[in-house]
């Protein structure tokens, strides 16, 4: 289950909506074929390990396939896995962790299980679930898993008040951050940001065919239409307000607004979050300032921080998290560190704000790849 995990990794860039699976099909303690889930539309990992298995001239009947999320059993883009091991005749199959698509749960076990195949789970279930916790997430609540991304010094800031912060972390540090772009299937920033800092948010440095979707918080669509991150895909521009003559230009340019209006007549950020999910983002990547990172906050929109602080003191300057202050110390928002790691001279934190309920036994290193 430990190689068939390595190979799901293998596809930790392509397989969105679709989770990260591997597999490996095992005769007499030989691997005789091994696979990862391909790009949505192309073959799960099943297919891909009794192909490669086929390649090798190896017969897959009565053999073991370990496979680290259950084999689906639904037609999707892609018939139905469990079909074809039953087909290829396999003799026993053992999977990290059930399905928790509901039009799975189980099912697939069941149906190999019907069919005379040996079957059990269960291992490794900690690590299957961290390489595919947004995919969890959003067939269990039907929103992305968000993690909050943000770098500042030992003493909290995230720029100085002039706004210079190129760079406080290391090239490291940065490099680290792209791959944890990488791995999100959306990167979501605020107006404020796109004003002050005029940013891409693009993956760089990473071999990856995808590039995440851009995702803009700009409640009264105040971004200038010669911004940098309009340049290139298009982005999904998420106001509170209609504006038609600038909603024609940025449509003519590709670019696609949801109006999500709050109460307050801001952009609604648990319905955007609900939104992301109905769009089938498994994780969620936010780069943004300290205003609407407290927003998020506030709005139970996070369910991890990923802090890179680097070893320096460089006095007042912008914070991390424009947060109201308390009356009390009780109501302080709580997290638990999940790991915490040294990239360069830096520290990376993951810090969670609920614990799983998923098997504890995964790698603390959570690395992105």
């Amino acid at each position: 289950m430990a190689l068939a995990l390595a190979w799901a990794a293998k596809g930790m860039y392509i397989t969105a909506p679709n989770p990260r699976i591997g597999c490996v099909i095992v005769r007499d303690g030989e691997v005789i074929g091994a696979g990862h889930t391909q790009p949505a539309g192309q073959a799960h990992a099943e297919i891909q390990a009794m192909r490669d298995a086929a390649a090798r001239g190896k017969d897959v009947r009565g053999a073991t396939a370990y496979v680290t999320l259950e084999p689906c059993s639904h037609y999707g883009r892609t018939p139905p896995c469990s079909n074809a091991l039953v087909q290829a005749g396999l003799g026993r199959v053992v999977a990290a962790m059930t399905d928790p698509n509901p039009l799975v749960a189980g099912r697939g076990m069941a149906q190999l299980e019907a069919a005379g195949i040996a079957v059990s789970q269960g291992v490794l279930a900690g690590q299957a679930y961290e390489l595919n916790i947004g995919f969890f997430t959003r067939m269990r609540h039907g929103r992305p898993w968000v993690r909050l991304k943000t770098a500042a010094s030992l003493d909290g800031a995230t720029a100085l008040d002039s706004g210079e912060s190129q760079w406080i972390t290391s090239q490291e540090a940065r490099a680290d951050g792209h791959a944890w772009r990488a791995r999100a299937n959306a990167i979501l920033t605020g107006i404020g940001t796109v004003k002050a800092d005029d940013p891409q948010l693009t993956v760089r440095g990473i071999d990856t065919p995808l590039q995440p979707r851009r995702v803009i918080v700009d409640s009264r669509l105040d971004i200038d239409l010669d911004a940098r991150i309009l340049q290139g895909a298009p982005c999904w521009i998420v106001a509170a307000a209609p504006d038609p003559a600038k909603e024609a230009a940025l449509r003519a340019a590709g670019h696609e607004l949801i109006l999500l209006p709050n109460a307050q007549g801001k952009v609604d950020l648990p319905a955007l979050m609900l939104e992301l999910g109905r769009r089938e983002i498994n994780e969620l990547h936010v780069e943004a300032g300290a205003k609407l990172n407290a927003s998020l906050l506030r709005e139970g929109c996070v369910d991890e921080l990923l802090v890179y602080l680097a070893p320096s003191l460089i006095g007042p300057g912008q914070g991390m998290f424009a947060l109201p202050p308390l009356a009390r110390l009780a109501d302080k928002l709580a997290l638990r560190f999940h790991a915490v790691s040294q990239v360069g001279p830096d520290l990376r934190i993951l810090a969670r704000f609920h614990e799983s309920t998923e098997p504890s036994e995964s790698s603390e290193s959570s690395a992105p790849t």
